[in-house]
């Protein structure tokens, strides 16, 4: 009995060794609300990062789906934060507005896409924010977004903004103002529902013709079977209730984080 109660023993003490030096326990993840002002507007953006690191590390902006900067957005700043990096989750509305409503969604996410000086300098105040945080290697910046938040990265990419990388995970791919050759300086990597009715295979089509015309550094990866807002565990609810063409799917959601996090890893060479 005395064996076996020194053995139990000794296996907690290298366990707990073991939990004590693992990346988990020597992170403490941290997230609080941060003001800036852009259009006239006081933008109420999320910044979460990792306390215990101490080197500079790249940044990532996170732009939300149409419902506005909640806590899905935050969830997956903080996720980034996990990875190593500093996450901004963008308020792209003003004042920190959201809704639970798809037609005050719709409004507000179509106010910002109908005018693109609007929509770039909305990005770029919370791109400067990032920029600016003494933790943030301003030479290595990238962004991601969801839904109305892809449709916003991929036109900033369109439009030059000096990103490393930019990730659309099943957002709009029209363009408010179509790419010049040339003119796009980030990598871009497009995920996206193989059953989307709201991003048909006709503008991922177009999406690419356009890319390809603009010699960009780009690749579109279909998930068969899923639909838009793929990621979100909240949308099978949101579909439901206002019957919108939208669901969740664990399978692609997962594949899709894991396409992202290589695509960064090989982009910030960690």
């Amino acid at each position: 009995m005395k064996r076996l109660l020194a053995g139990l023993l000794a296996f907690g003490l290298v366990f707990s060794m073991a939990a004590a030096s693992s990346p988990a326990a020597e992170s403490k993840i941290s997230g609080k609300g941060v003001e800036y002002v852009a259009d006239g507007m006081t933008m109420k953006s999320y910044f979460a990062f990792d306390e215990k690191k101490k080197d500079l590390r790249p940044g990532v902006l996170v732009v939300p789906e149409w419902w506005g900067i909640n806590d899905y957005a935050y969830k997956r700043a903080r996720m980034l934060a996990g990875l190593g990096y500093a996450a901004l989750a963008v308020d792209m509305y003003g004042e920190g507005k959201q809704t639970a409503n798809p037609d005050e969604a719709g409004k507000l996410s179509a106010e910002v896409m109908k005018n693109i000086n609007v929509l770039k300098t909305r990005f770029t105040a919370g791109m400067d924010f990032l920029k600016g945080q003494a933790i943030v290697d301003p030479n290595r910046l990238a962004a991601i977004g969801y839904c109305f938040g892809g449709g916003v990265v991929l036109n900033m990419a369109r439009q030059g903004v000096d990103l490393k990388g930019i990730v659309s995970f099943h957002g709009s791919l029209t363009a408010v103002e179509q790419a010049k050759p040339g003119g796009i300086k980030a990598k871009i990597l497009v995920l996206a529902g193989g059953d989307d009715s709201l991003v048909p295979a006709q503008q991922v089509e177009a999406f690419k013709k356009e890319m390809e015309a603009a010699g960009a550094d780009f690749q579109v990866i279909l998930y068969p079977g899923a639909k838009h807002s793929f990621t979100n565990s909240a949308a099978d609810a949101l579909g439901k209730k206002f019957n919108l063409p939208i669901a969740y799917n664990a399978e692609a959601d997962k594949k899709s984080w894991q396409e992202m996090k290589t695509f960064f890893n090989r982009m910030f060479k960690k």
